[in-house]
C-alpha cells in the first residue's frame, strides 16, 4: 500500500502492469502451443473488440500450426486445448487495460495518424442533368 501512494498516477501504472502481464501470458500461450503469432494477436484483438471469443468456424484453425487431420496428430485435443487457453486468457483480461495486441504495445511511433483537412470547399455532387418530367395529363413525351 505504501508503494502505491508513491506513484503519481495509479491508473498509468495499473495499465502498464496489465499490458505487461497480458503480453507475457499471450507470448507464453503462443510459444507453448506453437501458434501463428500475427494471426493469434489479430484473433484476440477482434475478440476483445467484439466482447467474445468465437470458437466456431475456421478462425481457430488459422492460428494453429499444421497438424495432420489423419492419424496420430491429435488435432482435436490440441484445438480444444488452444480454445481453453484463449478463453481463460480472454476472461482474465477482458475489461481491464487497453485492448491493443500490437507486438510492441508500448510504442506509439509505429501507429499512423490520419488527419482530415476540412478547410477544403464543399464538393459539389455530380449527377445527370436535372430533367423536367411531363405531368400525367401531358401527352408530350
Amino acid at each position: 500500500i505504501a508503494g502505491i501512494n508513491d506513484v503519481e498516477d495509479v491508473m498509468i501504472s495499473w495499465n502498464d502492469y496489465v499490458a505487461e502481464e497480458r503480453e507475457k501470458q499471450l507470448s507464453q500461450i503462443i510459444q507453448e502451443e506453437s501458434l501463428k503469432e500475427p494471426e493469434t494477436r489479430k484473433f484476440l484483438e477482434n475478440a476483445f473488440r467484439d466482447g467474445e471469443v468465437r470458437t466456431t468456424g475456421t478462425d481457430i484453425d488459422k492460428l494453429m500450426p499444421p497438424v495432420s487431420r489423419f492419424g496420430g496428430g491429435k488435432r482435436t485435443e490440441k484445438k480444444q486445448r488452444v480454445i481453453d487457453k484463449l478463453l481463460t486468457f480472454f476472461d482474465r483480461f477482458f475489461g481491464i487495460g487497453s485492448s491493443s495486441f500490437a507486438a510492441n504495445d508500448s510504442t506509439l511511433e509505429d501507429q499512423k495518424v490520419i488527419q482530415y483537412d476540412f478547410s477544403q470547399p464543399e464538393l459539389q455532387m455530380v449527377a445527370e442533368e436535372n430533367i423536367q418530367y411531363a405531368d400525367k395529363g401531358d401527352n408530350n413525351h
